[in-house]
């Protein structure tokens, strides 16, 4: 399921933003390649300006005029007298069958399309000198050139010069343009896809861990209700045949069985509400230290009994209030020390501890130091985590896994940190910090 969407997620993410980038390339590259026509076609222009303005200096047209101008702009030049070819042209094409074709295309195109009625109202005048500019495409020679027709009117005389100039060079720059941008959006389509693999990788991570948690939840819940469901049954199938004197006992253990599963049933509430951010917190101004002797009187006869001796160890100057659910922080200590007399052999101590840096006023730090069997290192990675029992301690009946992920949540609620660390003397040290 999950590969699945990352590879959807992939695609549509990689596929929105090369569409853009592609998008975008080619806008530019139309943007571009028609500023550098229009760039070009204004130099051409702007050529046949000074050309005609020497035009208009000048009584007669030299061939070496011509040769020169063709030579610095890389022009073609046809020139007609009164209607016949000037004897620059018949030199120039002598032996070049292309570039006499396409002086020829270009005569026909003035004759065929009436050039010079067309287009010289548009030209510029200097005093019967005119001239026009125009795109013109040769079959001949396959090409596209710019194109300027120049009319010289001095008495009688009508002289017509054609200026051509070939579009190769700026189609070639193009071209190689468009090859550019073509690899350079590949290579972007490419990285592209690769940033979106490892993005939405990282964006469906949380969703998989949270996704394998509810399923290991789920499958630890069926099997913790699974044995006190079995026993259950079997008690009240045995009922059935036994003597009142065995059914009592078997209706305790019934009671017994069915405590168990509204305790478990209460823990898996509770850590559901805290996975929807409903995790009911009720703060107000309380005295950590008194909650801590009233945990303290609550499980000293416990400990009493299991005889493992339970010390308290608490602030000697008075210390502010802690804003926070005192119920809650109360179910913490109960959890802590619960934990900590189940897993303490007797002869073993346990210290509740509340202390608190008047100086720094940093935070509150409440610990309970046991003696008992102590955690593996192994095993403190997990020991927050829902239904996580240590090997040592997965013959208790009495714990589901549930007491110290829900003290967890609790702790972060009130936006503080719960740690654990080994005890010198041996066991653990639970510690459990409350931020003022």
């Amino acid at each position: 399921m999950f590969r699945k969407a990352h590879l959807l997620f992939t695609l549509l993410c990689a596929g929105s933003t090369s569409a853009i980038t592609i998008i975008m390339s080619l806008l530019y590259l139309g943007v571009a390649e028609s500023n550098l026509y229009d760039t070009q076609f204004r130099s051409f222009e702007n050529d046949i300006s000074t050309i005609t303005a020497s035009l208009e200096q000048s009584n007669t047209i030299s061939m070496q005029w011509l040769s020169r101008i063709e030579a610095q702009n890389g022009y073609h030049i046809l020139v007609v007298d009164n209607g016949t070819p000037f004897l620059y042209n018949e030199l120039q094409t002598s032996g070049n069958a292309c570039l006499q074709a396409l002086l020829t295309d270009s005569l026909k195109a003035h004759e065929d399309l009436s050039v010079t009625e067309e287009l010289m109202p548009r030209g510029t005048s200097y005093s019967g000198i005119q001239h026009a500019e125009y795109e013109f495409y040769s079959p001949s020679a396959g090409d596209t050139y710019y194109a300027s027709l120049i009319n010289v009117e001095r008495g009688n005389t009508l002289s017509q010069i054609i200026i051509l100039r070939s579009l190769s060079t700026i189609h070639a720059s193009i071209l190689h343009q468009r090859i550019l941008f073509m690899l350079i959006d590949l290579t972007a389509v490419l990285a592209l896809s690769a940033f979106s693999w490892f993005f939405t990788d990282r964006l469906l991570k949380p969703l998989r861990e949270n996704h394998e948690k509810q399923m290991q939840f789920v499958a630890a819940a069926s099997h913790e209700l699974r044995t006190p469901l079995s026993v259950i049954l079997a008690s009240s199938e045995c009922c059935e045949t036994a003597d009142r004197e065995e059914q009592t006992g078997f209706f305790q253990t019934i009671r017994k069985e069915g405590r168990r599963m509204n305790h478990l049933i209460d823990d898996m509430l509770t850590l559901a509400r805290s996975g929807v951010n409903r995790f009911p917190i009720e703060r107000r101004a309380v005295e950590l230290d008194t909650l801590c002797l009233n945990a303290y009187e609550a499980f000293e006869p416990i400990c009493h009994q299991k005889e493992i001796d339970l010390f308290l160890t608490l602030p000697e100057a008075p210390i502010s209030r802690c804003n926070c659910d005192p119920d809650r922080i109360t179910q913490v200590l109960s959890i802590l020390l619960h934990n900590a007399v189940s897993y303490t052999p007797n002869g073993g101590w346990i210290e509740l501890a509340l202390t608190y840096c008047k100086e720094r006023r940093t935070s509150y730090e409440i610990t309970v130091t046991d003696t008992g069997v102590g955690i593996l290192e192994e095993d403190k990675v997990h020991i927050f985590d829902r239904f996580y029992r240590a090997e040592k301690s997965r013959s208790t009946k009495e714990h589901f896994g549930l007491g110290l992920a829900i003290a967890y949540e609790i702790v972060s609620a009130h936006h503080g940190k719960i740690t654990v660390q080994d005890n010198p003397a041996g066991g653990s040290i639970f510690t459990v910090r409350l931020p003022l």
